[in-house]
């Protein structure tokens, strides 16, 4: 097994929800396609009895080395959940200490070596939260485990053929809209510069949303962006980077000229692919220096456990992380083009 190409890692997420059915049937899905068959990465407990369901075996290792056989679930296992806690449809504190351990281990293992990148699936904030951790979503306890600046690291959401990155992410709009500055914007927009030229786009042009209504209006409408999103725009146009900027979000999404967009806030971004994409949508961690994607959706507790969760968001992540050309599109099924 040592002499294998690694391959991607996909933590469970939290156990209680959707994400164990999801990455066993990722599994399933990608047994004809040995490049994006990932080991999975949590609680035996919790996987074996799907796999066994869906007819497949659980083989553990030690780390993403192992060669892909028909019919097995490779598992880096990680025993976190306490007996009896495996309840699914319920949000527990128990769960979301279980989410945190899975994905410390599958950062220790990319860390050593042994694996191309990581898929998470969904999370509950609310969880984690619970077990006395601080968590605002993957991308901030990414940029903690791998000793990031929380100011690098941003959530890129793609599907629908947009890319948007996010300079601010979930927090309160009073927080986000105080907490924004040109550094943050310029950081959002170089990471998301990074990303794409590491994916084969060697100039990308980016575009930059305004704050507020019309960009500001020259002001009319608030001197946010006088002050914030212009500064940055042409300190990214001085570095040589093909932006453009600050237009409001709403007409500057209808110019197709566009490889990737910087959000000001949360809803900003998420709502057009959210709308276009719907739960196919990928949540790419950028700016980390690790392969790292989510998927736009939640953890569905309201379905967990009952057979009926779609897998196409989780395998879409897997081919964007896996992939071994350097074209990244907007996630799709194995094999498919978007």
């Amino acid at each position: 097994m040592s002499g294998s190409p690694p391959r991607v890692l996909l933590t469970i997420g939290d156990p209680n929800g959707i994400g164990p059915e999801l990455a066993v049937k990722a599994v399933m899905a990608a047994q004809e396609h040995p490049a994006f068959n990932p080991v999975l990465v949590g609680d035996r407990c919790v996987v074996e009895p799907l796999a066994h369901r869906a007819g497949m075996t659980v083989r553990e290792t030690a780390d993403g080395l192992a060669t892909p056989m028909a019919d097995v679930v490779d598992l880096l296992p990680v025993p976190s959940l306490p007996a009896g806690a495996f309840a699914p449809g319920r949000v527990t504190a128990e769960a979301g200490k279980a989410t945190v351990a899975y994905l410390e281990r599958a950062v220790r293992c990319l860390q050593g070596g042994g694996a191309r990148g990581i898929v998470a699936c969904p999370h509950s904030e609310t969880a984690v939260n619970a077990a006395g951790i601080s968590f605002d979503g993957y991308p901030s306890l990414l940029a903690e485990l791998v000793g990031a600046r929380p100011d690098q690291v941003f959530l890129m959401l793609i599907g629908a053929g947009l890319r948007i990155v996010h300079a601010t992410l979930h927090e309160s709009l009073r927080d986000a809209l105080g907490r924004l500055t040109p550094e943050l914007v310029h950081g959002a927009a170089r990471a998301a510069v990074e990303t794409l030229q590491a994916q084969g786009i060697p100039s990308p042009r980016i575009g930059v949303f305004g704050i507020n209504p019309h960009a500001g209006e020259g002001g009319l409408f608030g001197d946010e962006d006088l002050r914030v999103t212009t500064p940055a725009v042409e300190r990214l146009r001085a570095a040589g980077i093909d932006a453009s900027g600050p237009v409001g979000a709403d007409l500057m999404l209808a110019d197709p000229g566009f490889d990737a967009f910087v959000a000001m806030y949360h809803d900003q971004g998420h709502i057009p692919v959210k709308l276009l994409a719907g739960r196919s949508a990928a949540a790419m961690t950028i700016g980390a220096g690790v392969r790292f994607s989510s998927v736009g959706h939640g953890a569905g507790f309201d379905i967990a456990g009952k057979g009926t969760a779609d897998p196409d968001a989780v395998v879409g992540a897997l081919r964007l992380v896996g992939a071994a050309e350097t074209h990244m599109s907007a996630p799709g099924p194995f094999g498919a083009t978007s």
